[in-house]
């Protein structure tokens, strides 16, 4: 899918859509302030916030007829238990936390003991967090979601025929955008299809200039709002974001015009699940039955 394209620009005034650094000369994104002379601000488009317990209640899901939760998010975890604790529920012991990065796991001890036995982590990669969650296949999870999902986790463990409920702990909704002029911008950088989705709602998509999209999602919501992609991260060139825009910039201002960015591949739920079916399954060997008097082979 090929994007809007805009004309010939010079790269001065950047909004990342992203609190603002603690320390602004750490940021990633500093170095080209630096570079390009360039102008960045940080506005976020969105926020996270945890769902009520009436609303955690309405999705009819009890939390105790559970072994194990997924968790995706601080943001869940803090919600998580602040239902628990509402609502009167002790969480047992014996609950498992699968997390997809050791961040997360990390970040359970503000609430919990930490014990490995009960905590398990993946490297932040899809594929890795998933084959976590096969490994302890027998348990009955309980994943934790913030409102809009992917559906990546829970619709790749539905197809791996996985015991487990999908509960939204936490919702996003629209951040302050109050003062912000979109044509005041030569380039805007996000992260989510959330912001996006707010982007286009607040703003006119004919006043919005080029955009720099995080993941194939951002890229894919950008593209279908009929936005112009200038650049897009992760890729073997652009890893990171900041690359990217600092590749996109250094290509513009000196009058090279980039190449429009193409939206395809299938996403990493569908290549995770066309991976497993290629490996050969395990199968328990079966029990010898005893033999009878009359099965029994002679043995020379």
């Amino acid at each position: 899918m090929e994007t809007k394209q805009f004309g010939e620009l010079k790269v001065k005034n950047i909004l990342v859509s992203q609190p603002t650094p603690a320390v602004v000369e750490k940021s990633p994104f500093y170095e080209i302030t630096q570079k390009y002379n360039a102008k960045i601000d940080y506005r976020p488009f969105i926020k996270v916030v945890g769902v009520s317990l009436k609303e955690f209640r309405s999705q009819r899901v009890e939390i105790l007829t559970h072994t194990a939760v997924v968790f995706t998010s601080r943001t869940t975890v803090d919600s998580f238990f602040r239902i628990c604790e509402e609502a009167r529920i002790t969480v047992p012991e014996t609950m498992k936390y699968f997390c997809n990065t050791e961040a997360i796991a990390l970040y359970l001890q503000k609430y919990i003991v930490y014990r490995k036995r009960k905590i398990f982590f993946a490297d932040g990669k899809f594929d890795s967090f998933m084959e976590l969650i096969l490994k302890h296949k027998d348990e009955k999870f309980l994943v934790t979601l913030t409102e809009p999902s992917n559906g990546e986790v829970p619709d790749t463990m539905e197809k791996l025929k996985l015991n487990f409920s999908k509960v939204v702990f936490a919702k996003t909704v629209a951040g302050d955008l109050e003062g912000i002029e979109p044509a005041n911008y030569d380039l805007m950088v996000f992260y989510s299809p959330s912001e996006i989705a707010t982007l286009v709602s607040a703003f006119d998509v004919s006043k919005i200039p080029a955009v720099a999209t995080f993941g194939m999602n951002t890229t894919a919501a950008a593209a279908n709002a009929e936005l112009c992609i200038g650049t897009m991260a992760p890729s073997p060139e652009a890893p990171s974001m900041a690359k990217a825009v600092d590749i996109y910039i250094g290509k513009v201002n000196s009058g090279h015009v980039p190449e429009p960015v193409v939206v395809s591949g299938s996403g990493k739920a569908a290549e995770f699940l066309k991976a497993q079916e290629g490996k050969p399954r395990k199968t328990r060997p079966r029990k010898s039955e005893p033999q009878t008097e009359e099965g029994k082979v002679k043995q020379a």
